[in-house]
């Protein structure tokens, strides 16, 4: 194993600043975008103009003054006097603190009512999910204005309550847009690598799932506070809400009655609103493509380290029970699923196998035989319309067929592992490699930030990682196949599991980066006596190994023997068919252009 004594630490592990060094690298990503930068300026610009009103006017928005009336500009008014005698220019700077206040409430309101309905309700799917949606249909179905005006007449015009209401119908849009992102990305794999690290449900939605609803959740609550201040103004022109008080929607009523007389004073309010719109709707869509990231941002967090002496090397549990006790119990094991016609239909037909301390059990067989549904079920991944019924699913004393959530949490990860096929699809591409390492040390283990990335960056060198310190700042599309697969199993071994699910972990590799995987299987194994069950359809990958052979077919268990006996006197005739199926001592195949194997004539197909 290399020295790592100088190997340094990411910051973006460190407790300080990460969030804070995220939230400097979006904003200069916007100021780096022109039209965004415009949108961002003239947007600070109103905001400031609206809350320091009193500091660029003397003037009162609401007094009234008979000389002003319709006055052009000049005399020390700006903008001059409206149909009513008021400076306009004093009720424009000050009319945009109701049109933003209006904003910010509706805006809040709907986000704190869809987007958690949304996470909850997509994420759990079921019964929950068809009455929330059965209910943010009904909300959608509401004409917004006819609902605001009886909440005028019921509540009085302060923008609080009339602002919330229009929160509350436009909460339906966050639901909809959360709910439709978490449907899409709850089944990724790595959100199963996740649950299967241990982690809480609540923190994979807020910490894996909300980042990929994050960029399209802004872009639409930036275009709906544009809509706000139009709807708002809307009301205001129509002479519906609080009348005593300056808005851009009272002073276009104002305009209209005097179109006639002096049309200029639709200038100023129009153009606020329609300036605010657009800078929202602008500044939401380069949100949108800095959050979802062409990966500039992301690589510049990356670069900052701090050094820190790592020591310390993977405590090694050889210490095993008698071999006779399983570990891993399975004893008729029924899977099946309902159908779109009221059926049920069973993918795993009653089947029952064990492993012990310490043994590599392969569990093989052709596609579709089952075998990953029968790992699923150990892993409690099995999707929620899955009925699991079992005479016994146990493992090192759990029976995992009675597990609460939170009793899931802390076997998987801790006492149960999982090695994936899909290496770049189980690591989460909005995160660094070492957080994703760093996370479920902490919550396994209790330990600290630092403690936890010395750990993280040991194990990344006992897996074989030749630059420890650059893969663990690294994201994860910066990763081949072979590395991000040692990355995997350095997480899958980290808290020292007893059982390790391993689901056709070399299948998307070529084959030297196979072999080389196979072979750190192999030494982690022994070296934690770990027991591992291996599902696979690679007779070589089982002989090279397993200890013991379980062969599936159809979601039946057609033989289960030592590996030995399997390869050199197979019972069952699948087994001997599955044994034949391979390209070992099989007669070669003819060259092309051969008598056996002609080329076939020009033009011929």
């Amino acid at each position: 194993m290399s020295d790592l004594s100088q190997l340094p630490v990411p910051d973006a592990i460190k407790a300080a600043p990460a969030e804070a060094a995220r939230r400097r690298g979006v904003l200069r990503s916007l100021i780096g975008r022109p039209m965004a930068a415009a949108a961002l300026t003239v947007l600070l610009l109103i905001v400031l103009a609206s809350v320091f009103a009193p500091l660029l006017t003397e003037h009162s928005p609401t007094r009234v003054d008979l000389d002003l009336v319709l006055a052009s500009p000049g005399r020390g008014h700006v903008l001059g006097g409206d149909g009513s005698g008021r400076d306009v220019f004093a009720r424009l700077i000050y009319g945009g603190r109701s049109s933003l206040l209006s904003g910010a409430i509706a805006l809040a309101t709907a986000v704190l009512v869809g987007v958690p309905t949304g996470l909850v309700a997509g994420y759990r799917g079921g019964r929950l999910d068809s009455v929330v949606t059965w209910l943010s249909s009904l909300l959608q179905s509401i004409p917004a204005v006819i609902a605001l005006l009886a909440v005028i007449a019921a509540l009085g015009s302060s923008i609080a309550p009339t602002m919330i209401a229009f929160g509350v119908l436009l909460a339906p849009g966050a639901f909809q847009l959360t709910r439709s992102a978490v449907r899409g990305v709850r089944g990724e794999l790595y959100v199963d690598a996740a649950r299967v690290s241990g982690l809480s449900e609540a923190r994979i939605v807020r910490r894996h799932i909300l980042t990929v609803v994050r960029p399209p959740l802004i872009i639409w609550a930036t275009l709906m506070v544009g809509v706000v201040i139009v709807t708002q103004a809307g009301l205001q022109y129509l002479g519906v809400g609080d009348t005593t008080s300056a808005s851009w929607g009272a002073m276009v009523n104002d305009a209209q009655r005097n179109i006639y007389t002096r049309p200029s004073l639709l200038y100023p309010p129009g153009l606020a609103i329609g300036i605010t719109a657009a800078c929202f709707a602008i500044l939401g869509s380069a949100l949108g493509d800095v959050l979802t990231g062409d990966g500039r941002t992301r690589r510049r967090r990356a670069k900052a380290v701090a050094t820190h002496t790592v020591t310390g090397k993977l405590k090694a549990s050889v210490e095993q029970p008698a071999a006779d006790d399983a570990l891993v119990e399975v004893r008729d094991l029924r899977i099946s699923y309902q159908q779109p016609d009221g059926t049920a239909k069973e993918v795993v037909h009653g089947i029952s196998l064990a492993v012990r301390p310490g043994e590599v059990l392969g569990l093989v067989g052709e596609s579709g035989s089952g075998k990953s549904q029968t790992a699923f079920a150990l892993l409690g991944l099995l999707p929620r319309e899955a009925r699991v019924e079992a005479a016994a699913l146990r493992m090192g004393g759990n029976d995992l067929s009675r597990l609460t959530s939170r009793q899931w949490q802390d076997l998987r990860g801790r006492k149960m592992a999982y090695v994936p096929q899909e290496p770049m699809s189980n690591l989460d591409p909005s995160f660094p490699v070492g957080q994703q390492l760093v996370v479920p040390l902490r919550r396994h283990l209790g330990l600290s930030r630092q403690q936890a990335a010395t750990r993280a960056l040991d194990l990344l060198d006992r897996v074989g990682v030749t630059d420890p310190r650059k893969t663990f700042a690294d994201y994860p599309h910066q990763l081949s196949g072979g590395l991000a697969q040692r990355v995997l199993i350095a997480g899958a071994v980290s808290c020292e599991p007893e059982f390790l699910v391993a689901d056709e972990p070399t299948t998307a590799l070529d084959v030297t980066v196979q072999a080389e995987v196979l072979d750190l299987l192999r030494d982690l194994q022994k070296e934690l006596g770990m027991s591992v069950l291996l599902v696979t359809h690679d007779l070589g990958v089982v002989a090279d190994l397993c200890d013991r052979v379980a062969v599936m077919r159809d979601g039946r268990l057609v033989e289960d023997a030592p590996a030995q006996q399997l390869f050199t006197a197979p019972a069952h005739p699948y087994t001997r068919a599955l044994l034949a199926s391979g390209l070992e001592n099989a007669d070669p195949r003819p060259l092309l252009g051969t008598d056996a194997d002609p080329v076939p004539p020009a033009g011929a197909r």
